[in-house]
């Protein structure tokens, strides 16, 4: 079957198809051959001469991706040092509607600003409001090779690529028949994951046409952390009862001691409250409703203690979520001529992950009060609150027997790609396509309490006839059933129903995209040789729709507001490559890149990035390469259209005449606050409470800008054969950050300003008539910047020894520095991320491969270097906060064995986690840093498949 198709060509370049981890730009050398093979890198849609990346391309096999006992392939991607462990099976139940989905994010510096695409085109987001891609929605049986380039490629693909483009390459032609089963067990606890994948294509019309089918299943049970050995210890940091006043400032003697065996006991399922002493509460309910005491030893601070009677939080929370995902997917490209292939791709994707929280509670509300005529109450506690005076106890509750918070997310993407391309003009290559897709979410949220039911059902009273009824005659007449909370178990099943409601809501993502564009790789001809060039055109719309239940507000569920918004962009590029010098002294070649590409989206107007890039073959052995480039990222719709959605904030009134006179110098802000109209004697201590706000999106926030810089080199040694080095500075600054602020910093920023109140953060508050503030607003603006930079490296070395092949890489970061600042206007003050938990400063993944005939083997080793658990910002307030300040060294190796029988069926076994590596002391690994660090343990898995 003749192709023209630059995906395949690519495909067919053998150091790619060979490199298990190959990265950069590695040569196709084939001594024997006769004819040069231009393949299409991701970076460039350029045809170039072998596997020459123009910029830093680290390359990982579709075969790496499914060698390892996790059943989606952005759990491998995750362990890759430039990549992020945000959103990951352990840690994406975090936010409401994330639970399931793995997201990737290049640098960690945001997963809006990484673009995902697959076969060098656009994927609709599975997230609303964001473009984010679900890497659940990838068939992983599909999957040739993923391609990462580092650095802003706005130029070449458009916004969104400020960090980065991770590209999906899939399998072109599928001819036969493939049929895998992988089925996994944890050596520590119950935990399991299934997978299963059949594919299944063939050539039609004499080997014009191609068309092929894949369908895949995956799945994974929870597993509570109490489940875990290493996770089921309850950790507390407690006062560190050594401390004085003369060695509080030493570091021998840290503010706090992590300690195991300890938690909250002023809070449980139970029910605490003070009575006696009202500081005190370590009074507590037994199921029967009588009171218990609570024992809190001689290790307590006011709320937690240790080796005591603590209540442990652990057990709502889910150190790996429930989930499961179905991929069907079709394709068939067909040669309309010899030169020209249609092509039309369809998919579907249903995958439903599952988040179960914690329950509602109640820590120190007075609403949560029970009278002392409630029927509920025990004679002896109704005795004991009258010898004390009191009319009502105020209940601390975790409601456990209400039911823990569950959320449900089911999400189906459908997607459609037809296309045609081919070679036209005899020696352009055109490649014009038309996608759509659209994601439905519906995120079920279960246990969820109505609050006004709730209190009408704690108002328990007894009615003249001898009955426990609601005391309000209103609610009585709703159906209101009352509830005891004095003790677990003591609310009947009649009661939950009355309180807890299921809250429906429902998104719509819907994506299109029409493109085309022309290349040609050797389109004239200088001194120096080929100048290639290409340029094209492309529309996208994106458009999201949210809606959330009528029902949610007044529940536990806070209310979110609805987001509808939808953009267009219009965009036209063009890229060139051009040769300037060849075959002179420390110069066999010299090229220069450009990409430049234009933008009008109709939310904010014009855009235009550009790159530049020189590609320096000193001699056979070394080239150096450095781009420079400028990106681009519009705002997505939730940051423009994100419609107001409640939250509360924890803030000191600056106006008040107590924090005014706590400075050194407060006389603008005390013009500031007069000038807001608020009294100099003002005073009010209305601020202890939470106040009232609300976040939303900003029609008037712009797009993001950022600069890349990256130089490197590429060495391959003639005196060794088949070995690579490859060493690569990059460094990215953005400009204009789209970021929320801190609430306490909007209100400090507003009365502290020179210019007076005329600014955009006293625009954000709402003061009443006594100069109380009753609203924050906190819509994002493009206030914050962030730099990071490091160096990226890989050493591989391919040989023939013990009757067989090796194959070893080593990929490795070393981070200098990823500084986020909040406020770009002032370069002083950042934080420094680098070398904190989820941010290594060295991570390194160590791959070594074994081959003899149909036996293969492969030894995987991960590590991450000793990380910080503060920042320098935390740090700088307080030097000793804690005994555990890092985490240390971390090694965690995979193995995988396995044999490939002449029949075609093929057996693997593997173990992730050989060692039993555990997680760092204290933690759980769900956290966004911490995941990092796997919580499963030794996992052995064993895999069946069947070619024909």
């Amino acid at each position: 079957m003749k192709r023209h198709n630059l995906l395949s060509t690519s495909i067919k370049c053998a150091l790619i198809t060979a490199a298990a981890t190959a990265s950069n730009s590695v040569l196709a050398q084939d001594e024997q051959a006769t004819k040069i093979e231009r393949v299409e890198v991701t970076g460039s849609r350029i045809l170039r001469e072998g596997a020459i990346a123009p910029a830093p391309v680290t390359v990982i096999s579709g075969e790496q991706l499914i060698n390892t006992g996790a059943v989606n392939i952005g759990e491998a991607l995750n362990n890759l040092p430039a990549l992020g462990n945000t959103y990951s099976m352990a840690n994406s139940g975090r936010f409401i509607g994330t639970a399931g989905l793995n997201i990737l994010d290049l640098r960690n510096m945001g997963t809006d600003r990484t673009l995902v695409l697959v076969n060098g085109k656009r994927h609709v987001s599975s997230s609303a409001g964001s473009q984010a891609v679900d890497t659940n929605t990838i068939p992983s049986v599909w999957v040739e090779r993923v391609e990462i380039i580092t650095g802003g490629a706005s130029a070449v693909y458009g916004a969104d690529a400020v960090t980065g483009v991770v590209n999906f390459i899939l399998k072109d032609n599928i001819e036969g028949m493939d049929f895998s089963v992988t089925r996994g067990f944890a050596d520590l606890s119950s935990y399991n994951n299934k997978k299963a994948t059949f594919s299944y294509g063939s050539n039609f019309d004499n080997d014009r046409g191609n068309a092929a089918f894949a369908i895949e299943y995956s799945g994974q049970d929870s597993l509570n952390a109490l489940d875990h050995p290493w996770t089921s210890t309850s950790f507390s940091s407690l006062p560190n009862q050594a401390q004085t006043d003369e060695n509080k400032n030493s570091a021998d003697f840290p503010d706090d001691i992590l300690t195991p065996n300890a938690g909250y006991y002023a809070i449980n399922d139970s029910g605490v409250y003070a009575l006696e002493d009202p500081t005190k509460y370590i009074n507590s309910f037994n199921p029967d409703s009588s009171a218990r005491d609570l024992y809190i030893g001689n290790n307590a601070d006011p709320y937690s203690c240790a080796e005591c009677d603590f209540f442990n939080l652990g057990q709502f929370e889910e150190i790996q979520p429930e989930f499961e995902r179905y991929n069907v997917n079709f394709k068939v490209n067909y040669d309309v001529t010899d030169d020209l292939n249609v092509y039309f791709d369809a998919k579907y994707v249903n995958s439903q992950g599952e988040s179960i929280g914690q329950p509602a509670f109640f820590f120190f509300d007075s609403d949560n009060s029970i009278n002392i005529d409630n029927p509920y109450l025990d004679p002896a506690i109704k005795a004991r609150m009258e010898e004390e005076g009191v009319d009502s106890i105020m209940v601390n509750r975790m409601m456990s027997d209400l039911g823990r918070r569950i959320e449900n997310n089911t999400r189906e993407t459908t997607r459609f790609v037809t296309g045609l391309k081919g070679t036209v003009f005899e020696d352009w290559e055109l490649d014009t396509s038309v996608v759509y897709g659209q994601t439905d979410l519906e995120r079920e949220n279960g246990a969820n309490m109505i609050l006004a039911n709730y209190f009408n059902a704690l108002d328990a009273v007894e009615d003249t006839n001898g009955n426990v009824v609601c005391r309000s005659a209103a609610a009585q007449a709703d159906g209101c059933v009352p509830v005891n909370i004095m003790g677990f178990g003591a609310p009947s099943q009649q009661a939950i129903d009355y309180i807890n409601t299921v809250s429906v809501g429902t998104s719509t993502i819907k994506q299109t995209v029409v493109s085309g564009s022309l290349a040609n790789g050797a389109i004239f001809e200088l001194p120096a040789g080929y100048v290639g060039i290409a340029f094209g055109a492309e529309y996208r719309k994106e458009e999201s729709e949210t809606k959330e239940p009528d029902n949610a507000e007044g529940t536990f569920f806070n209310a979110l507001g609805e987001d509808k918004g939808s953009f267009n962009v219009r965009e036209v590029f063009f890229e060139a490559t051009m040769p300037i010098l060849t075959d002179l002294p420390l110069i066999q070649d010299l090229v220069f890149d450009t990409a430049v590409r234009h933008a009008d989206y109709s939310t904010i107007g014009e855009a235009t990035s550009w790159k530049l890039g020189l590609d320096w073959t000193v001699n056979d052995e070394l080239r150096v390469r450095v781009t420079q480039s400028a990106a681009l990222r519009a705002p997505n719709i939730s940051e423009v259209f994100g419609a107001a959605s409640q939250t509360f904030y924890n803030v000191d009134d600056p106006c008040r005449a107590d924090n005014l006179g706590d400075l050194s110098n407060g006389a603008t802000r005390t013009a500031n606050c007069a000038a807001l109209g608020v009294a100099s004697d003002f005073n009010s201590g209305y601020d202890a409470a939470s106040l009232d706000g609300l976040t939303s999106g900003n029609r008037d926030v712009k797009g993001e800008e950022s600069t890349s810089t990256t130089v490197g080199i590429v060495y391959q040694p003639e005196f060794l054969e088949n070995a690579l080095l490859t060493i690569d500075y990059w460094e990215i600054e953005l400009e204009d950050a789209i970021d929320t602020i801190d609430a306490q910093d909007i209100l400090d920023r507003c009365v502290d300003s020179a210019t007076g109140i005329n600014n955009q953060y006293c625009n954000l508050i709402t003061r009443n008539a006594n100069g109380e503030i009753t609203l924050i607003q906190n819509s994002v603006l493009n206030v914050a910047g962030q730099k990071a930079s490091g160096i990226d490296f890989e050493l591989g070395y391919d040989f023939d020894a013990l009757d067989g092949s090796f194959k070893t890489r080593l990929i490795g970061t070393y981070l200098i520095e990823r500084k986020d600042y909040p406020f770009q206007d002032d370069p002083s003050n950042y934080i420094e991320y680098a070398g904190t938990t989820g941010e290594a400063k060295w991570q390194t993944n160590l791959s070594v491969s074994y081959v003899m005939d149909n036996f293969f083997s492969t030894v995987e080793t991960r590590f991450l270097s000793e990380v910080d658990l503060y920042t320098n910002v935390e740090l700088e307030s307080n030097s000793n906060p804690s005994n555990q300040m890092s985490y240390g060294k971390y090694f965690i190796t995979d193995m995988t064995v396995g044999y490939n029988f002449d029949s075609g069926l093929g057996v693997k076994v593997g173990v992730d986690n050989l060692f039993n590596r555990k997680l760092p002391y204290g933690s759980r690994g769900t956290s966004a840093g911490s995941a990092s660090y796997d919580n499963i343990g030794r996992f052995g898995y064993i895999n069946l498949s069947y070619s024909l």
